[in-house]
């Protein structure tokens, strides 16, 4: 029996209800946060302030990421159409990504989790790792060169080959800035927002944290996900996927808009960001949780994910 299947249709029913009133509150949150990691280097510039800023700006980047994920399928808001307006435009334009390309692969992986022909195995099949080599990937999402290869995968992926008259291939550099024309423009806006706040040089704390710890906080919640679970190749969710339950910090940083209840999400995808507590909640009541891999914190996450040799014994 599936989970669900415990739940009858009207409990169901309401776990699903959209709320736009919830919906927006989540938009205003994301960027009120946004907001005032900038205002804070704005008033008290020095390197504590930066910091904490970068660390506020990376946890929402991957928030509007998981809204991004939340317009996708169309659980953010009642209409679809604002779910597609919002998710394009406030949401997956200011990280750089594009919600038609993002769903058409996170579609496939919910379909295909727990098998070989899952998109997205290659992310998490491959750990627990030493602790150097977990050290080694955390260090190139601070270094900027996961969003580097993230960026030259992106472009070699939307670059639109032409023939020109002589028959050579040429890339159509204007077909490529129509297909990111919303990540342009909002992106534009925001630098022009700033400008007119005469604190345009604001913008680089968007770009040093998109180059840092919205990398490496994106890690953290894809692996919490689905790595080193209880066994990736069943396809009940139960067994191929894990809820985090986070801490205030975590909750800022790598676990914004409860992206951390991904079972719940695989179980029922249709429920709203809003509601996904809730039904964590009933899910434990009714004990459809007893044998799910639940982490208590993304620590408990990060020392599943190294893999510690055996000492050998004392003689």
């Amino acid at each position: 029996m599936r989970a669900i299947d415990n739940f009858s249709k009207e409990e169901m029913q309401a776990f699903s209800q959209r709320s736009d009133m919830q919906a927006w509150l989540a938009i205003v949150v994301n960027w009120g946060i946004v907001a005032a990691a900038f205002y804070l280097v704005a008033v008290w510039p020095n390197p504590l302030t930066i910091l904490v800023s970068l660390l506020l700006i990376g946890g929402r980047q991957l928030g509007f990421g998981a809204l991004m994920h939340e317009c996708g399928h169309n659980s953010l808001f009642k209409s679809r159409a604002l779910n597609q307006w919002v998710g394009k435009w406030l949401a997956a334009g200011p990280v750089l990504y594009r919600i038609d390309d993002y769903m058409s692969n996170h579609l496939e992986h919910h379909r295909k989790i727990g098998t070989l022909e899952d998109p997205d195995l290659g992310r998490y099949q491959h750990y627990p790792v030493s602790k150097a080599a977990l050290r080694r990937k955390f260090w190139r999402d601070l270094t900027g060169r996961t969003t580097l290869g993230f960026l030259r995968f992106t472009l070699t992926k939307n670059a639109v080959i032409r023939i020109d008259d002589g028959g050579s291939k040429r890339f159509d550099f204007v077909q490529l800035l129509r297909r990111f024309h919303a990540a342009i423009i909002s992106n534009l806006v925001m630098i022009a927002v700033l400008w007119a706040s005469t604190v345009p040089q604001l913008y680089l704390l968007w770009i040093v944290a998109y180059f840092s710890f919205y990398m490496l906080f994106s890690r953290l919640r894809n692996l919490a996900e689905h790595a080193v679970v209880p066994n990736l190749f069943d396809e009940d969710p139960l067994n191929n996927t894990r809820t985090t339950l986070p801490r205030w910090w975590e909750r800022l940083t790598v676990a914004p808009n409860s992206v951390n209840y991904h079972l719940e999400h695989h179980l029922f995808p249709s429920i709203p960001k809003y509601r996904l507590a809730a039904f964590h909640c009933a899910l434990h009541h009714k004990g459809l949780l007893d044998r799910a891999d639940i982490a208590s914190g993304y620590g408990e996450v990060v020392r599943r994910l190294i893999d510690e040799p055996e000492l050998p014994a004392v003689a």
